[in-house]
């Protein structure tokens, strides 16, 4: 009996079998956590960078000059056009505030109610050479389970902010816009 233990306990038999299962679990969680993380700064990225491009359309007086009877949707499809999949557009919440000048900023912090749900303040862009802060607003969903219960917000989410605070080129608009 006992050199049967003897023996079992020196066979290496199967041995990486049982450590590569110890490993693999904390390994897949990692690898996808990784590209969570990944896929989640992408997304937060690119509508930095749509909101700074269609944010130019306000500065250029371009938006203001266009005639439109819905300048906010013009300004969400101008938006919209700039984010690839990773977005869901219709999920984009956005405001424009115009400033008295660059130092209003500190006082027009983004509003949220209770549930943490974003409130926007209107969308008013102003007119030639006036100060303008635009905001666009999302909250990105957990694509895997992992990350999920670490977003704090609503609906396992997490909240993407894109502030722009410019000031309008110098032109004599046809009509401006409040």
């Amino acid at each position: 009996m006992i050199k049967l233990f003897r023996n079992l306990f020196r066979r290496k038999d199967g041995s990486v079998a049982i450590e590569f299962s110890l490993l693999v679990w904390p390994f897949v969680m990692l690898t996808l956590g990784i590209i969570e993380l990944s896929l989640m700064y992408t997304a937060e990225s690119l509508l930095e960078g749509a909101t700074s491009q269609a944010a130019r359309q306000i500065k250029t007086g371009q938006l203001q000059q266009s005639g439109a009877e819905d300048i906010e949707a013009e300004f969400k499809t101008a938006l919209c056009a700039r984010i690839p999949a990773l977005i869901d557009c219709d999920g984009v919440q956005i405001e424009a505030q115009v400033m008295g000048n660059f130092s209003d900023y500190s006082s027009m912090q983004a509003s949220f109610d209770e549930d943490g749900n974003f409130e926007p303040a209107g969308f008013a862009i102003g007119g030639s050479s006036d100060k303008v802060l635009i905001r666009a607003v999302y909250y990105y969903p957990a694509l895997t389970p992992i990350l999920a219960p670490l977003f704090p917000f609503p609906g396992n989410t997490r909240l993407f902010v894109a502030t722009i605070v410019l000031q309008t080129e110098p032109y004599d608009f046809a009509s401006e816009v409040s």
